[in-house]
């Protein structure tokens, strides 16, 4: 390639490179949506470590999904009368998929948010399945930790506090409880889950 033509792919390139990078840019958008879907995008994002805007762009990409379930009319199952305003940080990106929808169907950008929160069921029904078998684990965990402890004391009265085998078991047990004291953080966390009501999620 010629020294002419490098010049002028540049510019070509760093045009293309600033639209990616626009879609990306964050913007500040106010829906008026149920608690239900503002608990259920605080919730995941929380638990899954990944950031509001991130899952709009999941929920707002597949647009031909949206499309199909806003023209399915399924607005006789949502009640407006709870909605609250909520302003949210999304991408460029998402925005301009909102839009290009409201182009093509006969419904509001709050309505559509909402359509596209709803799709979050499997994940939440799979979030709280999950949240069941943690706690049944952890109650199993806390039954088996709290002989651990008491063998300590055990061995405290065999040995003695001053023993090597002591000193090992004990720091065995330092460590079980800052794992033990992790997993219960986690399993209280989760428990927004079960205040969720997944039926208002149905379409």
């Amino acid at each position: 390639m010629s020294g002419s033509a490098k010049r002028k792919s540049r510019p070509s390139l760093l045009l293309r490179n600033a639209s990616d990078l626009m879609k990306h840019k964050s913007v500040r958008a106010t829906f008026q949506i149920s608690p239900e879907s503002i608990e259920a995008l605080s919730f995941l994002s929380t638990q899954l470590g990944l950031k509001q805007k991130s899952l709009f762009d999941h929920l707002l990409e597949d647009t031909d999904s949206l499309l199909a379930i806003a023209r399915s009319n399924p607005k006789r199952n949502i009640d407006k009368k709870s909605r609250i305003q909520k302003t949210f940080v999304i991408s460029q990106k998402s925005l301009s998929s909102l839009e290009k929808i409201l182009s093509e169907v006969d419904a509001s950008r709050d309505d559509l948010v909402e359509f596209a929160i709803r799709r979050l069921l499997p994940i939440l029904a799979k979030e709280r399945n999950q949240q069941k078998k943690r706690e049944n684990t952890l109650a199993k965990i806390e039954k088996h930790f709290e002989h651990s402890i008491e063998l300590l004391v055990e061995i405290e009265k065999t040995v003695g506090k001053n023993d090597p085998l002591y000193d090992f078991y004990a720091a065995v047990i330092k460590t079980y409880r800052n794992a033990f004291d992790k997993m219960e953080d986690l399993v209280e966390k989760g428990k927004r889950i079960s205040k969720l009501e997944l039926s208002k999620f149905e379409l």
